[in-house]
């Protein structure tokens, strides 16, 4: 009987706790397309990044290999050009700040010439590459009729800060250059990133006002990385978040910097840099994540600048969304949206 008894008091505690979990999503307000997301990650039994070395980290499962194996259950194809119809890509090489880095070029279907768009992805400057964030770049290629030149830019620690924002001026001065090679305009370019890479989108700007070269028409910052506290309302409330948590965010800063003094950079401190005279910027943000007050706070400061800005937060998604369109209404919604204010900054 004892045994009997163990096994039910087993029973009704795993019960207990398998219902807690879900109680916890749904509190957290995940959406249940958000939701399904979040549980094939888990699925895919993802050590924490926080407890790795980069290179282990580099060879963790994504949240783009968990939109995928939802695509898998609801018996779809995951391939990106069934996905995202109309759109063709190419890997190539362009020039980096101190030597050749890859880059995948996104042109839509139709003869061009189209606006470009330099993308910079994601993953706190020490993981992440082209093919995770394909989605999202490959979204924008469709959503705004435009090339899209998506950037793998060199990561830290190998590459401290500020090699991932010197590569990222660089593609825009390549992009710049060999527009008309990839059939876009050279008058109608674009900065976007997600995340890490919405920052680079906003330095970038900033760096190309500062050295007087020809302007991008529009920024798309989507959940970008705006400043370097870890204490803000977000932070705090979301601290634990999936699949991005302040325990991470720590871990991308300590492989990143060369000293705390960098944390002062403007380039990192963007709301403390000299915002003025920038294009105009779209930032997206996630209700479920630690950089929504940072996506505020940035709004606030480009205000103060007197730069057109408009910001949409999505509620009931989590950070890393904005890539799985083919299995979260939201981010398909969000790449709508992006589509649109680039296209009216294009003038389309």
């Amino acid at each position: 009987m004892r045994w009997t008894s163990l096994a039910s008091l087993l029973t009704v505690l795993v019960t207990a706790l398998v219902a807690s979990s879900f109680s916890t999503a749904a509190e957290n307000g995940a959406d249940k397309d958000m939701q399904a997301v979040l549980e094939a990650h888990a699925s895919l039994k993802p050590k924490p990044i926080e407890t790795l070395s980069p290179a282990e980290a580099r060879t963790q499962p994504t949240p783009a290999d968990a939109a995928n194996v939802v695509l898998k259950k609801q018996g779809k194809r995951t391939d990106p050009e069934t996905l995202v119809p109309g759109v063709k890509s190419a890997d190539r090489s362009i020039a980096g700040a101190v030597g050749k880095i890859p880059a995948r070029i996104y042109t839509p279907s139709g003869t061009g010439p189209f606006p470009v768009i330099v993308y910079y992805h994601g993953g706190g400057w020490v993981i992440g590459d082209k093919e995770v964030y394909d989605g999202g770049a490959r979204g924008l290629a469709k959503q705004a009729n435009a090339v899209v030149v998506s950037v793998d830019y060199r990561l830290a620690p190998e590459h401290k800060f500020s090699a991932s924002w010197d590569d990222a001026l660089a593609a825009y001065k390549w992009t710049l250059t060999n527009a008309a090679s990839i059939n876009g305009d050279p008058k109608k370019l674009a900065l976007a990133g997600e995340s890490a890479g919405g920052n680079l989108a906003v330095a970038t700007a900033i760096a190309v006002r500062d050295a007087n070269l020809q302007a991008p028409l529009h920024v798309l910052a989507v959940y970008p990385v705006s400043q370097t506290s870890t204490t803000t309302e977000s932070y705090e409330k979301h601290a634990n978040a999936k699949p991005l948590n302040r325990p991470m965010i720590k871990w991308f800063v300590d492989k990143l910097i060369n000293s705390p003094s960098d944390l002062k950079d403007p380039r990192l401190q963007l709301i403390d840099a000299k915002l003025k005279n920038l294009p105009s910027v779209t930032i997206i943000n996630a209700s479920i994540d630690p950089l929504l007050s940072d996506g505020v706070m940035l709004e606030d400061a480009l205000k103060k600048a007197g730069v057109p800005v408009e910001r949409k937060m999505y509620s009931g998604v989590t950070h890393e969304f904005f890539g799985m369109a083919a299995v979260v209404q939201k981010a398909k919604e969000a790449q709508e949206y992006a589509g649109k204010r680039l296209k009216q900054a294009f003038g389309g």
